[in-house]
């Protein structure tokens, strides 16, 4: 086994799958001359569907063997110059381009079925005393790619471990850029800042932290991706606002705004809150999903202080 494979595991898995496939594509090159046939190994993916398909079009075959249109064309090319194969253009849509076995073509089948079904007779073998099911094994890992791919699940994963090491801690001055940028970008993809917007983001000092409130930032490897503040309501039936929550969006979906909403609560229950309130839109399905899994429910009846608002929440906070 290559040392590189003995040493990194499953790490490498595309550099052994891109192994074995060339210590068998080496090989298929040599079967096809013991039986005297003159043809390329990259070929037979077409030649089979000719053989055995039901849509004898470049686009048909590319879909059929899971390779690109020019790709498919450039193979079907290559067959029509070794006189395996004819190219027309179809009568119902003049760019569609159709392939045809040639004489030569069609005399090649019987001898290329019986190198399939040796070949076969082969891979069985092996594959029977296998302690897993190579080709299942290979199917299985298709489905899941299919489902969702490697890019995304690594990123997901990334998105996952990152939250885990979410750190929560009190804004400072340092904290005023990424507190002002993160509100104004997800404001401004849905509406216009509001003069009030205005008034918090530019001093959270002033409007928040000097009135008895707190903002909180979440970092994630020392960089900040979150913020949310809690503001003090005096003469009102709540405590405190959850407000101005925003996240970075490379950090959406990482749990993040989980976190940070939970460290808000908590913070509030510590200062002696009992009711928390929150206005927000029903177009941030996201948010609003969020804010009734942490505990916050719809009131019947609200006044928004923003025009974005169109749903306002509570939350109860039980000792």
């Amino acid at each position: 086994m290559v040392e590189l494979f003995e040493k990194s595991g499953i790490l490498s898995l595309g550099s052994r799958l891109r192994w074995l496939s060339d210590m068998v594509t080496r090989d298929a090159g040599e079967i096809y001359k013991i039986y005297g046939l003159d043809i390329k190994p990259k070929w037979f993916p077409v030649l089979y569907m000719l053989f055995k398909g039901t849509d004898n079009s470049v686009t048909g075959i590319a879909k059929s063997i899971g390779q690109t249109h020019p790709s498919v064309s450039n193979l079907v090319k290559e067959l029509t110059a070794a006189g395996l194969t004819e190219e027309s253009k179809s009568g119902d849509d003049r760019r569609t381009t159709l392939v045809r076995l040639s004489a030569k073509g069609r005399k090649l089948e019987p001898q290329l079925m019986q190198v399939c079904e040796d070949v076969k007779a082969v891979v069985e073998s092996i594959d029977s005393k296998a302690t897993d099911r190579l080709w299942n094994a290979i199917g299985y890992w298709e489905r899941c790619l299919d489902e969702k791919s490697l890019l995304a699940r690594v990123a997901d994963e990334r998105k996952r471990r990152e939250s885990d090491v979410v750190e929560i801690v009190d804004y400072s001055p340092e904290h005023l850029e990424v507190f002002k940028r993160l509100n104004i970008m997800w404001i401004n993809s849905h509406w216009s800042l509001e003069p009030h917007d205005l008034e918090v983001l530019s001093s959270p000092e002033d409007a928040i932290l000097s009135k008895g409130g707190c903002v909180l930032v979440a970092l994630v490897g020392g960089r900040a991706m979150g913020v949310v503040a809690l503001c003090r309501m005096n003469n009102s039936e709540y405590d405190f606002e959850l407000a101005k929550l925003a996240v970075d969006p490379e950090a959406r979906g990482s749990g993040i705004g989980e976190a940070i909403c939970r460290a808000a609560i908590a913070r509030a229950e510590s200062l002696g809150a009992k009711r928390l309130f929150l206005e927000s839109n029903t177009l941030l399905k996201p948010a609003i999903s969020l804010y009734r899994k942490i505990g916050f429910t719809e009131l019947k009846e609200y006044h928004p202080a923003y025009k974005r608002g169109d749903i306002q929440m509570e939350l109860t906070i039980k000792k």
